[in-house]
């Protein structure tokens, strides 16, 4: 581990069975088996993504674990030869409040496709992620809204540790149906209350897991508590072990969090904000659809961390949006994963060179501008 002097920003590896990955890093999200619009090549040629993510609660829905497992696995049913983590369906619990019913046991969901009941219990989402094979198997959480009560904060952070310990007996109870290792990732839990997420973090540290990862943040609350949040759950979480803070966020939230001790993130954003016509850049973000971009016929990006950047105009980019081309939307999402993929690697390389701190503080400023 390589720590930057004037920050807690650190630089590791992580072994896994499909190679290593070298952080702080980005992991695009595929919640389907496919990062929306970019294919498997891209990721790997263009933009180079060490990881990406696959979603157990979709993936058991479409295509189902069964056909995964026939296929070999997620990596030889959709050509990835890279690490995947897959998120336990614990953010579903949030976003699908409105179709889901929480008990101890598990969670019932009612499918979003046909209205179908399904039961998601701690036990049976190890099964699942170890019938689609990912390298990083993250436990079942519950991951509260915000705001939220503190009693139920509590409630929801202690259920996820109960579920936590359910989750890793049936992990250590089983084995890889592809011949590979996986590991199994504690989440620790307590909303924006500083004194649970203490709690939290301390019962993950108990686990002696490889990877820890933070959850229920990003989830609309202020990101000044985000940070607050996250600082706190960093100074407890061992410091020789990758951290993962999950769907998080901007760019600035990135560089944030990477200062406070943050090593793994994934967020929809640049691949969402792209199909709506929004670019990230060095010097800000960029809304294609405005009409002053109509007659700029300058390079979508003049740096070269892009593959697409120099090659194309915000003129013919903003074109391609206003006739619903999908070849906007394609080069808009290579574009911004190429950027947070970038962004990443860019701060590995100055925190072991020890000038992370300076440039994160002169970065940010443009980052958060709007061109």
């Amino acid at each position: 581990m390589i720590q930057d002097l004037k920050s807690n920003a650190r630089a590791l590896s992580i072994e896994t069975a499909h190679g290593k990955i070298d952080t702080p890093v980005f992991m695009p999200v595929g919640t389907l088996g496919t990062v929306k619009g970019v294919m498997q090549e891209q990721l790997k040629e263009s933009i180079d993504a060490q990881i990406i993510l696959g979603n157990t609660y979709h993936l058991y829905l479409r295509p189902s674990p069964e056909i995964i497992q026939q296929a070999g696995g997620l990596h030889q049913f959709m050509s990835w030869n890279r690490p995947i983590l897959t998120d336990s369906g614990g953010y579903q619990v949030f976003s699908l409040a409105g179709r889901r019913k929480i008990e101890e046991q598990g969670v019932e969901f009612k499918s979003h496709i046909d209205g179908s009941l399904h039961l998601f219990t701690p036990e049976k989402v190890a099964i699942i992620q170890r019938l689609i094979g990912a390298d990083i198997m993250m436990a079942f959480d519950e991951c509260p809204p915000y705001p939220v009560s503190y009693d139920q904060a509590k409630l929801s952070m202690e259920r996820t540790h109960r579920w936590l310990e359910r989750g890793l007996k049936s992990f250590h109870d089983s084995s890889p149906f592809h011949g590979y290792n996986q590991v199994f990732i504690p989440i620790a839990q307590g909303s924006v209350f500083s004194d649970l997420r203490e709690k939290s973090a301390e019962y993950v540290c108990r686990t002696d897991s490889p990877i820890n990862a933070i959850g229920g943040l990003s989830v609309g609350e202020p990101k000044d508590l985000m940070y607050q949040m996250t600082q706190i759950v960093c100074s407890i979480l061992p410091k020789d072990k990758p951290r993962y803070l999950m769907g998080v966020g901007t760019p600035e939230n990135i560089l944030e969090c990477i200062a406070l001790g943050v090593d793994m993130f994934d967020c929809v954003m640049p691949t969402r904000n792209a199909r709506n016509g929004m670019l990230f850049t060095m010097d800000g973000t960029i809304n294609l659809k405005n009409r002053k971009w109509k007659s700029d016929f300058s390079a979508l990006d003049h740096h070269k961390y892009s593959p697409v950047g120099t090659k194309y105009s915000k003129a013919y980019l903003r074109h391609l949006f206003s006739v619903n081309e999908l070849l906007g939307k394609q080069i808009a999402s290579i574009h911004n994963l190429a950027f947070y993929v970038w962004l990443t690697k860019e701060a590995r390389n100055r925190i072991i060179d020890g000038s992370f701190a300076s440039w994160k503080n002169k970065i940010v400023k443009s980052l958060v501008n709007r061109l």
